[in-house]
């Protein structure tokens, strides 16, 4: 694997909690994680990317960490961790974790510190009196203390906004990256990125947060900087036991200004950040062909990247969503109940996975959506535990629907998640239809969605990857490109089959017939002509 492993690479999303579990008591772990390495290597991604890990109340799944540097004892251990970390660089597979830096935890040590010391509360967001600020998961931004002080949360009341203005602050993250880059973990996906600094009317995107990420920059590259005697950009060991390569730093960075988004990119900030226009974007070919248009004309002059995301384990999954009279995807709207066709959901999910999978860049798969796994919009209420449904009065469902843990295996619940013996009910019930759509099953079926991305991340390792695109001529309601490799992605959104232009089907995502390509339907070819039209 290059270097520049992460500009066009795969990587797969692991939601621990639901990924598999080792132990049997109805939690995903690592013991779970690291028997299923062999399935991500066979699926053909390039690395893994791990929601948090860390020792947590669990009020946000994880996301309220109360310790930086130590695993949730639910989950297993640190030497288990660094066990998953080394067996997965054998089967070539990078590690990304998650690192939360806007917020903690109430029950961390410095938090609990806070409450019994007012003078060590300086490494918070405390006031005498709270301003008019919002959760975003609904509700007030502030809560109250025994002693009359109140605290930021821009989030759940458990987790507590860090004040970035404290060089403690700065100096306890810098240390963290240097504790997990020294166990070998090859990158860092950065939650809520843009959120880290406050002022007294503002709290997204202010200045500070680009010196962070330069400071952040230089600790990575000293980490995978080029070492002496390899020049030419080859592999082998460095500090912390990695496997070559550079170091990575990922984005979540929600911003509709286009311009200040790409300057979270920079080439000496953070190396990528999730491409959120593409996520929601409905399933209309305009809207897309705008989309891809506006991604690749932002990241080209800085250099960087593009990333293509269709799910993850906060959005609603593509085969529902795709299924919907409304395709697209907003936090505020999450359409729960709304009706969804799942054949057409369905079909549109695995058009869309070539579609995301063709563009130049890197790709992003969160489990489950390789197996084409639903939302489960009939979760009863007593079952979850997303806090954006509490805090919301049941009024938003929340995102438990796409964090149901996966099938794997049998013909009936928990289906495999707990390994082949008994084992306890998973965290969220699987609904008793998934039978069909188990690991096991869907690999004894060469239609199926399981086969589909492993096919085509086969074929994106061979030919696609890092790059540009030239579109080529097409008729309304088509998107058709060609990349350096020869390789020609042409996706039909329209109403009606289209030809297909001369050349040699790779793969499609359905059915051709006659060299005709089906409405709702993508194809990979080589060797094809100009363009594609209906007439």
């Amino acid at each position: 694997m290059s270097r520049t492993w992460w500009r066009g690479a795969a990587i797969y999303q692991v939601y621990l909690r639901s990924f598999a579990d080792g132990n049997g008591d109805g939690c995903g772990d690592l013991a779970g994680l690291r028997s299923r390495l062999g399935y991500l290597k066979d699926l053909g991604i390039d690395a893994v990317w791990l929601n948090p890990w860390y020792p947590s109340p669990m009020a946000d799944g994880g996301y309220d960490v109360a310790d930086y540097r130590d695993i949730e004892p639910v989950f297993g251990t640190l030497a288990e961790a660094e066990a998953f970390i080394a067996e997965a660089h054998e089967h070539g597979i990078k590690v990304i974790i998650d690192v939360v830096p806007n917020h903690s935890s109430t029950a961390s040590a410095w938090f609990q510190e806070a409450l019994a010391d007012p003078r060590a509360r300086d490494r918070f967001w405390f006031r005498d009196e709270p301003n008019g600020w919002s959760s975003i998961f609904g509700g007030p931004a502030w809560t109250q203390v025994p002693d009359g002080q109140w605290y930021l949360h821009l989030f759940a009341p458990e987790q507590p906004d860090l004040n970035w203005d404290n060089p403690e602050v700065h100096q306890e993250f810098e240390d963290v990256l240097r504790f997990w880059f020294d166990r070998g973990v090859d990158g860092f996906r950065v939650d809520s990125a843009a959120l880290l600094f406050k002022s007294e009317d503002a709290y997204e995107d202010l200045d500070g947060v680009h010196d962070v990420y330069r400071r952040w920059r230089e600790i990575a590259d000293e980490y995978g900087g080029v070492r002496a005697g390899d020049q030419d950009g080859g592999q082998g060991e460095e500090p912390g036991g990695g496997q070559g390569g550079e170091r990575v730093l990922i984005g979540e960075v929600w911003l509709p200004d286009q311009e200040r988004f790409a300057r979270y990119l920079r080439p000496d900030e953070l190396h990528t950040a999730f491409n959120f226009d593409f996520l929601a974007c409905p399933w209309d070919p305009a809207e897309l062909r705008r989309v891809i248009d506006l991604t690749l004309a932002t990241h080209l002059p800085i250099g960087a990247p593009p990333t293509w995301v269709l799910s993850n384990h906060d959005v609603t999954r593509p085969v529902t969503r795709y299924g919907r009279a409304d395709t697209g995807f907003q936090h505020g709207g999450r359409l729960h109940g709304s009706p969804s066709d799942l054949e057409l959901g369905r079909r549109r999910a695995r058009a869309a996975a070539l579609l995301a999978m063709a563009l130049p860049g890197g790709v992003y798969v969160y489990q489950g959506e390789e197996l084409g796994l639903p939302e489960v919009e009939d979760l009863p209420d007593e079952a979850r535990q997303d806090p954006m449904f509490a805090r919301s009065g049941g009024a938003n469902p929340g995102r438990d629907g796409c964090r149901v843990p996966l099938p794997w295996s049998g013909e009936e619940p928990p289906f495999g998640f707990g390994g082949p013996g008994p084992s306890a009910p998973p965290w969220l019930p699987q609904p008793e239809g998934w039978r069909k759509l188990t690991a096991q099953a869907q690999l004894a079926d060469l239609d199926s969605m399981l086969n589909l991305y492993r096919s085509a991340l086969r074929l994106r390792r061979e030919l696609l990857g890092d790059g540009t695109l030239t579109w080529l001529p097409s008729e309304a309601g088509v998107l058709a490109f060609r990349r350096e490799s020869g390789l020609v992605c042409v996706s039909n959104l329209g109403p009606a089959a289209v030809p297909l232009p001369p050349g040699e089907l790779l793969l499609a995502s359905g059915p051709v017939e006659g060299g005709a390509l089906p409405p709702d339907t993508t194809a990979w070819l080589t060797g094809a002509g100009p363009g594609v039209s209906g007439r």
